[in-house]
């Protein structure tokens, strides 16, 4: 198939587009959230960068959406309508704002395009309302078992923490930096001392860096922190684990389903994640065994390969495969 996505998540379709398909990612020149294309991103080069308004429509098989004003913009621009004409699907990222637990979906009054949650406290959350709602579950390219734990020393990978405030769990960082050093990765990280008021705690402000290099210096780590009180689940959270690192969640979200006892500790008692802290800080053979028992879970739950089979289930079940032009069967081109 060929698919129209725009560049929304990086982390998320850097996994998508791993996939069997060919993906058609609008750019424009200046970039932006219309335009990023693939954004200097080493995806494989069944990805295309695509000018949206000198696309031919018929080249398209189907769009997943991420933003409700996509609709209009793909049928302006190719003239078919997703979910009318054009087989469409929308995924939906984040956790509801606002009026929780009563925010009703931005599709929920329609039947005609799937909505698609990564995870299933997203998908209980919103009010879906007659829309079909499925979940899949987040894939992750593996990055190897690279944890060594060699610093004692926490990690946190957290995006726009300053912005964000207390659904990033930023007023919370201060305590994990007066157990040990705190290492906080992430865009827009600067003003961040300021902002969480640290004052005699030792904090590290590691700016965005490059994925190989992130899972490189994040690895170093002792253990990750995960403080978010109200986002989606978080790729980061899955990359840690994947690492092998030993992992401390807040206790809400999708946390306490990703994460098992045996890998870390997951609370809503901050006292407790505190003291856990402690523990495997002092104690780098246990922090050791609990990282492996985090990457055997995440390799389980969250590896791509069922990721990928996932979407394969819900794009070829918009329509029959016959009406896609460029649909390749799988399994057919494996007996070639």
């Amino acid at each position: 198939m060929r698919i129209l996505l725009w560049h929304v998540h990086g982390s998320w379709t850097d996994a998508f587009v791993r996939g069997r398909h060919e993906y058609l990612l609008p750019v424009l020149p200046e970039g932006g959230p219309w335009g990023l294309g693939r954004a200097g991103r080493p995806w494989p080069d069944s990805v295309q960068q695509v000018p949206l308004a000198g696309l031919d429509a018929e080249s398209v098989d189907a769009v997943v959406l991420q933003r409700p004003e996509e609709i209009e913009a793909v049928a302006q621009s190719l003239g078919r309508r997703p979910g009318v004409d054009l087989p469409a699907v929308y995924l939906e990222h984040n956790t509801p704002k606002g009026n929780f637990p009563y925010t009703r979906h931005p599709l929920a009054d329609q039947d005609s395009i799937p909505v698609v949650h990564v995870t299933h406290f997203n998908r209980l959350a919103w009010d879906n309302g007659s829309a079909p709602a499925v979940v899949i579950e987040h894939g992750i390219p593996d990055p190897g078992p690279l944890y060594t734990g060699e610093l004692p020393e926490l990690g946190v990978v957290v995006n726009e923490p300053v912005r964000r405030g207390r659904v990033t769990g930023t007023d919370l960082l201060p305590a994990f930096a007066a157990v040990a050093p705190l290492n906080v990765f992430g865009m827009k990280t600067e003003g961040l001392l300021a902002a969480a008021g640290f004052e005699g705690a030792s904090l590290h402000v590691r700016g965005d860096l490059k994925p190989k290099e992130l899972h490189r210096e994040l690895a170093r780590c002792r253990v990750y922190v995960h403080p978010m009180r109200w986002t989606s689940l978080g790729l980061s959270l899955l990359e840690a684990m994947h690492l092998g690192m030993p992992v401390l969640a807040l206790a809400t979200t999708e946390a306490p389903r990703a994460v098992p006892p045996e890998a870390g500790a997951v609370s809503a008692d901050v006292g407790e994640l505190l003291s856990s802290a402690r523990r495997l800080i002092a104690n780098p053979e246990e922090a050791r065994r609990r990282g492996e028992a985090a990457r055997e879970a995440a390799l389980a739950r969250y590896g791509l390969a069922r990721f990928l089979d996932d979407w394969d289930a819900v794009l070829a079940d918009l329509r029959p495969r016959s009406v896609y032009p460029h649909y390749r069967d799988p399994e057919k081109q494996a007996l070639r």
